[in-house]
């Protein structure tokens, strides 16, 4: 069951990482046409304001299609067989879904007190997905339908029909057998959803009022979580959900935007549930708190070998938000620390918010200074200060925390841990299998096939999918697996094993690796003998 869990998890990953550049276009186009930075230009009827809205209105795709990237993006890492089929059957279904329940209550809405003639928008609980009016499940119906359609396709996508029955086959099929369940499923979302939309509402009001104590705790949750994968259902109902704002508080932050930068009252009286964005500080100040610690508590002859993987896994938790190639480098080696982390990152967002920061700042210095600094500068310049004093101060803290525990725990953190003999595995064999089935070499197969290896040959390969960072496999035989040593010599950042469901943490290439991988297991497939 936590490894169906997992991989549901990782697989949110695969819609959520285009947010990152498409927050960033909007950042940009906002601060662009802001009266405060370019004056006169921002006036509507200016050729400069045309042109910055409409780049902004494509960076605004995957905000207001987000349910529909949701249930086409999911079945990307889910479905273990035909995964694009997958992806069109879901979308069919996802709409078919919606028009279902646009005209259940058409017919009827007052049946379950929704209001169908009333416009959409805050507070009615109908939205617009693709065109049709329905009720706004946000991603939440999105994921329950692809789900269900992954199942389906699964289960039904190889199933063979009579002849005369073949056009209805493969993708056809699926939609088939998932139609009559949809509707119903539909029917059941137009009688209990408004329910749950009162709910959520009730929520909001609580979470929001809850204080520096409901931001403590739901940070100090999404931190903890990340080994098990189920950080994903903490942050993602806040973020990107209604669970404290309609439409999640990246999205809710983006529209108001300009309208927070103008007014001169504290955000925090404005927009308290800004503060349960405020987790990403950890993965800018609490990052270099963590390198530095390592660092200094790395044994004199490898500083410079631990300096060349600190840099790159900091960079990157820093800048974009990924903080999982650091965290990773210590999780299961030193768990003690991790937790040390989420106590130390839920005390800083906390604090800051106690302090009257407010934000959306859940993906980094990127996302933190465009969608927040920049623009916000000229009357809450006073917030940001306190964010950026109270965040230097917390790196201090977590270096001084991080070497305490390390050295007297004598932690095996990067750079401290014992020398150990790693063999490696010849490719040549490989290679010269690859060349003669006609199919090219990309720069990710070298690591690819040393995973591969690692993990005891194709035959031990049960399945394989990835998140934003792991390569997330289940093998036949976890005897077979090599150390984590072996892995962190080939270049990946280390090895996680629950059972037979595995682990590797290869860092932002990990859909280039992957691809790389399933290369190699479909030449496997094919009778291509790779010998070692």
């Amino acid at each position: 069951m936590m490894k169906q869990i997992q991989r549901f998890g990782g697989a949110m990953y695969t819609p959520v990482l285009i947010f990152a550049f498409s927050g960033l276009v909007v950042g940009l186009m906002i601060l662009l046409r802001n009266p405060i930075f370019v004056g006169e230009l921002s006036n509507a009827d200016t050729t400069w304001f045309k042109v910055v809205k409409t780049i902004e209105e494509g960076g605004w795709t995957v905000f207001r299609q987000m349910p529909i990237l949701f249930a086409i993006g999911l079945p990307i890492s889910l479905a273990k067989i035909s995964n694009a089929r997958a992806c069109m059957e879901s979308f069919v279904i996802y709409m078919s879904y919606n028009y279902f329940i646009s005209s259940i209550l058409n017919y009827w809405g007052p049946a379950v007190n929704i209001d169908f003639t009333q416009s959409v928008g805050a507070g009615t609980g109908l939205t617009m997905i693709g065109g049709v009016k329905t009720l706004d499940t946000s991603i939440i119906g999105a994921i329950v339908i692809a789900g269900m359609v992954v199942y389906f396709h699964d289960k039904y996508f190889d199933k063979k029909l009579p002849d005369f029955l073949g056009i209805f086959q493969g993708s056809a099929f699926v939609v088939i057998v998932s139609f009559i369940p949809t509707l119903l499923l539909a029917v059941l979302t137009a009688i209990v959803w408004p329910k749950v939309q009162s709910g959520i509402g009730s929520l909001q009001i609580f979470l929001a009022s809850s204080g520096a104590l409901g931001v403590w705790i739901y940070t100090f949750l999404e931190r903890l979580l990340i080994p098990t994968g189920l950080h994903h259902f903490i942050y993602t109902p806040f973020t990107y959900g209604p669970a404290v704002v309609d439409e999640g508080i990246t999205k809710f932050w983006a529209e108001n935007l300009t309208h927070f930068s103008q007014l001169t009252v504290p955000l925090k009286s404005v927009f308290p549930q800004g503060g349960f964005s405020l987790f990403g500080n950890s993965k800018i100040f609490g990052a270099i708190g963590i390198a530095i610690a390592f660092y200094f508590t790395s044994k004199s002859e490898k500083k410079k070998a631990v300096m060349g993987l600190l840099i790159p896994a900091t960079l990157t938790a820093v800048l974009v938000g990924i903080t999982e190639p650091l965290e990773f480098t210590f999780l299961f080696i030193a768990p003690v620390l991790f937790l040390v982390h989420s106590i130390l990152a839920a005390s800083m967002a906390a604090i800051m918010y106690s302090f009257g920061v407010v934000g959306s700042m859940g993906s980094g210095l990127i996302n933190t200074a465009t969608l927040n600094w920049i623009p916000l500068f000229k009357n809450h310049s006073g917030m940001i200060y306190t964010q950026i004093i109270i965040g230097i101060l917390f790196i201090g803290i977590y270096v001084i925390t991080f070497k305490l525990f390390i050295e007297k725990l004598n932690l095996k953190t990067p750079g401290r841990e014992d020398d150990e003999e790693v063999k490696l595995y010849s490719k040549a064999d490989f290679k010269s299998k690859q060349d003669k089935s006609g199919k090219g070499q990309s720069q990710f197969d070298e690591i690819a096939y040393n995973i591969l290896m690692g993990l005891g040959g194709a035959q031990n390969i049960v399945d394989v999918t990835n998140c934003a960072t792991r390569l997330r496999l289940t093998v036949n035989d976890a005897n077979l697996i090599e150390t984590a040593g072996y892995f962190k010599h080939i270049g990946t950042h280390g090895l996680v094993k629950n059972g037979n469901a595995i682990q590797i943490i290869v860092g932002l290439s990990v859909p280039q690796v992957r691809e790389s991988f399933e290369k190699l297991l479909d030449l496997s497939n094919e009778e291509v003998t790779i010998q070692v």
